[in-house]
């Protein structure tokens, strides 16, 4: 049976630390697909989760090898999240798995609970975890086209 425990913090509303996934996939590698994507995910996990700049703590960004041409990172910094501790990395190749994708885990301070947190997964990134998007409300944007 699972028991579940809040912790002090939000109980009160008070703000606590917790991690937002996310992924969305490009339909080639360029820089400006690439920009593009990172810059709608990160748009739409900041509209689902009520997210301002001043509640990230930091961001590890990942993109599948198919994925050369730019960092997820930059756009962040573009995006204007200038003081946040940003880190790249290369998703492990496994065979089979989802390609041209970037995720995201991100760590916010936010006063809603584990639950109430909003993932999000974009377009045919759906399929990576099926069980957090039954849920999500918004529109899901298209994979970006051409340049």
């Amino acid at each position: 049976m699972k028991t579940t425990t809040h912790h002090p913090a939000t109980q009160c509303g008070a703000p606590a630390v917790r991690a937002v996934r996310g992924a969305t996939q490009t339909t080639y590698d360029t820089p400006r697909l690439i920009e593009k994507a990172t810059g709608e995910l990160l748009t739409e996990i900041m509209r689902r989760n009520g997210l301002a700049q001043e509640d990230f703590i930091s961001i590890l960004f990942t993109a599948t090898p198919d994925l050369s041409s730019a960092y997820p990172a930059a756009t962040a910094r573009e995006l204007g999240l200038t003081d946040v501790p940003l880190m790249c990395a290369t998703e492990i190749a496994v065979p089979g798995s989802l390609s041209r994708t970037i995720r995201i885990l991100a760590h916010v301070h936010t006063p809603k609970t584990r639950e109430a947190i909003r993932h999000v997964y974009l377009g045919g990134t759906k399929v990576l975890r099926p069980d957090l998007t039954t849920a999500d409300t918004g529109s899901t944007p298209p994979l970006p086209q051409g340049e």
